[in-house]
């Protein structure tokens, strides 16, 4: 268990090392406009690619949550009027995730997605908004002025913000699986939507609300 996300996280330690290749985004403009991440997300015509580096497993789950409940706290993602920060995990990330799960390596994000589909509405619910930081627009720049700050999710739990690299952007998220590799912020996926008052960061891992 957990073989693939610990031998992904060397890799990425590596490459931190190094200095990063990757510089961070620009700092958004006065968070004022309200286009909602839900609309940024879903810009893409909602299709699944070959393109690990994407968000279309995550999309699909919150369409898919919202499809079921309606009225889910989900919802705020598509609110564009309404602060929120959401840390988004790429297709790669929940690649991974199905296979510390289910010990399969699956390449199609179709039956990727089936699989995360088929934890439940209710567990996909509780993972989605464990990424959701509400009330708040926080830029790739105040997250690296934030090393130490436990950020309360919509889901209730907390994550931490532990900044590894300020020149690179790399940041780790620790979640509440404590004994396994904690997501690092992608330098090349920060400030998505930058300029508005929705505004997300891709990640390497899914984050655990719990530990499994």
């Amino acid at each position: 268990m957990h073989v693939v996300r610990r031998a992904v996280a060397v890799t990425s330690a590596l490459a931190l090392a190094a200095g990063g290749a990757l510089a961070v985004a620009a700092p958004s403009a006065a968070a004022t406009g309200n286009r909602s991440l839900a609309k940024v997300l879903t810009s893409d015509d909602n299709r699944f690619d070959k393109n690990g580096r994407d968000f279309d497993v995550v999309t699909e789950a919150a369409l898919a949550v919202l499809k079921a409940k309606p009225d889910s706290a989900v919802s705020v993602l598509t609110k564009g009027k309404t602060r929120v920060t959401a840390f988004v995990p790429t297709d790669q990330a929940f690649r991974v995730l199905a296979y510390d799960l289910t010990g399969n390596w699956i390449s199609k994000e179709k039956k990727l997605f089936n699989t995360v589909a088929s934890l439940g509405i209710d567990t996909v619910e509780t993972v989605l908004l464990y990424h959701v930081v509400p009330g708040a627009t926080i830029t790739a720049k105040k997250a690296l002025d934030s090393d130490g700050a436990a950020l309360t999710t919509a889901q209730g739990g907390k994550v931490t913000v532990d900044v590894l690299n300020p020149n690179s952007g790399a940041i780790r998220l620790q979640d509440l699986d404590v004994d396994d590799v904690d997501p690092f912020t992608i330098p090349a996926l920060l400030d998505i939507n930058k300029g508005n008052k929705q505004v997300a960061h891709g990640i390497s891992y899914v984050l655990r609300p719990a530990d499994l």
